[in-house]
């Protein structure tokens, strides 16, 4: 396991100060706010632990409030909603200076037999044919070399390979909105279908929303050409699936309007298996 994942596992890795209350800290981000993702992905390790272990995540759906200071602890209080006898219902909010900065809903299932069927995997190129994220962002002269090094710090511990440029890359003439990525922790995880839910979730809020901005031409927030921030997100957890194995990130903008855009995603396991759905929606402003 990477020194990089390691750290990021002891990020996520909750302290108890109180029943159904956790605390967690917070690292510096490529903007000076706590990073979504990872709001998110320890709201989803305070519900975890509040429920049985026969119960895996099968849905999250959370909302972005406040910033989030990443000076400062933040406190997750999850509320047991219900505990049916199949399914089980927590609602986590998590505070700092006194505020709800984040609210989360997450709905655990146990395993049952059922109808399948699933969308095709798109096409997309082996990921060991795809430039590294590092030999992707070294090879843009145009940014800053500060923010290359943000950028691959806040990254480090996922193996993330974009298959076109990523909008900071190319920009200034809109493309179709889709991107693919292909990513994978560096480093294996332990077995615990709850951790890999949790590194998913984290993953989730890298790239969403850049296929807003491929459809306008924008870099976006690593080039300064416009300003957002994620609203709210939401994630369906299918079939199951390794964080540490290579999965297919397959997004979309179908809209954009109002100072918001809307991203859509499917990922996919290497071997086809649809095994997350995504949709979030944040603000995306051009400065005046």
């Amino acid at each position: 396991m990477s020194e990089a994942l390691q750290s990021l596992l002891d990020l996520l890795d909750l302290e108890r100060i109180e029943e159904d209350i956790y605390r967690g800290r917070s690292r510096s981000a490529v903007v000076p706010r706590v990073f979504g993702g990872q709001v998110a992905a320890q709201a989803m390790v305070a519900a975890g632990r509040t429920v049985p272990g026969d119960r895996h995540a099968h849905s999250l759906h959370a909302y972005f409030l406040r910033p989030g200071d990443p000076g400062a602890p933040i406190v997750y209080n999850v509320d047991r909603l219900r505990d049916g006898r199949s399914f089980t219902t927590r609602r986590v909010v998590a505070v700092q200076h006194g505020k709800p900065v984040f609210t989360l809903s997450a709905s655990f299932q146990t395993y049952e037999e059922g109808l399948d069927h699933q969308a095709p995997m798109p096409p997309a190129p082996d990921p060991a044919t795809l430039p590294t994220g590092e030999e992707r962002l070294r090879g843009y002269p145009h940014l800053p070399a500060d923010t290359v090094e943000r950028l691959l710090e806040t990254r480090a511990a996922v193996d993330l390979r974009h298959v076109d440029d990523p909008p900071f890359g190319a920009f200034g003439t809109p493309r179709e909105p889709h991107s693919q990525v292909w990513f994978r922790t560096n480093g294996k995880l332990g077995d615990d279908p709850l951790l890999h839910v949790v590194l998913a979730t984290y993953v989730s809020d890298m790239t969403l929303l850049d296929s807003v901005l491929l459809a306008h031409g924008r870099g976006g927030w690593a080039v300064g050409d416009v300003v957002g921030a994620s609203l709210d997100h939401a994630m369906w957890f299918h079939r199951p699936f390794r964080a540490d194995e290579w999965l297919l990130y397959d997004q979309q903008s179908p809209s954009a309007s109002g100072g918001r855009g809307l991203g859509q995603a499917r990922i996919h396991t290497q071997d086809g298996r649809l095994a997350v759905s995504v949709v979030q929606e944040g603000v995306v402003r051009v400065p005046r």
